[in-house]
């Protein structure tokens, strides 16, 4: 009797932490259900009463008004390359800097660190003003360089912290071989540190590409301009004074969500992996 009470009670447990892990799962993807089964409705029937969980009468008609009248598939462009670009130089600068201050002696190293995951942290709101007169004086509002400098500016301490994280796990042997084995040291940098640092640069760069793919304040305020504009601040100018085309909302952000979905699911192995070697290496 004594040695069944305990494994009932573990059972037990375990059957709680299944169904509180699947009404997480539920909670978490019941939005993002209801924005695709919405964006394949028509007007009447999203504003019905009592609302139905799937379309009844399936349109494409929401993508047609998102893609074609309100020119979506043009703020879709510009996020990408945004986002892109602004990704690319990120880690290109993230890797190098991680790696220095991996490998390099550094007194107040500790300090410099946490400076970083503060800096991570800061609220671009308290930058829009003195960036825009800053941009202003120097010619960058409505362009892609002026979205793409303070986005490197604002995403690069989170990701060298979590490069040098990574890249502190990476042993010391391996350049030492190398080295022996007359490697130069930007050679032993980008060809025996770079491929070992891949799931870290994987994790970097898809943090890096959603927090550019999805910020709105900067890309509202420094572009005024309809060609230079993202798609957050495309999807919230699709309503008007006296209208909110809700199906068309739907379908825009669809559209804006099913890239970061596709980034996730093909390199998810990579993220979580560089995401557990950062939090164990210090």
């Amino acid at each position: 009797m004594s040695r069944r009470a305990p494994a009932s009670g573990i059972r037990r447990y375990l059957n709680v932490v299944n169904l509180g892990g699947l009404a997480i799962v539920v909670l978490s993807t019941l939005p993002l259900y209801w924005m695709l089964a919405s964006s394949f409705k028509g007007p009447g029937e999203i504003s019905a009463a009592p609302p139905t969980l799937a379309p009844t009468s399936p349109t494409l008609g929401n993508y047609a008004e998102a893609f074609v009248r309100n020119g979506i598939g043009r703020y879709l462009l510009n996020s990408v390359l945004v986002a892109s670009v602004s990704t690319a130089v990120v880690l290109g600068l993230s890797f190098f800097a991680g790696y220095a201050l991996a490998r390099t002696p550094l007194r107040g190293r500790g300090p410099l660190m946490t400076v970083l995951l503060m800096l991570s942290v800061f609220p671009p709101i308290a930058l829009v003003v003195p960036l825009f007169l800053l941009e202003r004086q120097v010619g960058l509002l409505n362009s892609y360089a002026g979205l793409i400098v303070p986005y490197v500016a604002l995403n690069l301490p989170f990701a060298i912290w979590i490069m040098r994280n990574y890249l502190v796990g990476i042993p010391h042997e391996l350049e030492e071989a190398a080295t022996v084995d007359g490697a130069g040291p930007l050679r032993i940098v980008l060809t025996v540190i770079a491929p070992l640092a891949r799931p870290g640069l994987f994790t970097a760069g898809i943090f890096t590409f959603t927090a550019t793919w999805a910020e709105f304040l900067l890309a509202l305020t420094f572009n005024s301009e309809d060609g230079h504009r993202t798609v957050p601040v495309g999807i919230a100018l699709f309503t008007s004074q006296y209208t909110v085309p809700y199906g068309t909302l739907f379908a825009g952000a669809v559209a804006a969500t099913l890239p970061i979905g596709v980034l996730v699911l093909i390199f998810r192995r990579s993220i979580v992996s560089g995401m557990t070697s950062g939090a164990v290496k210090g």
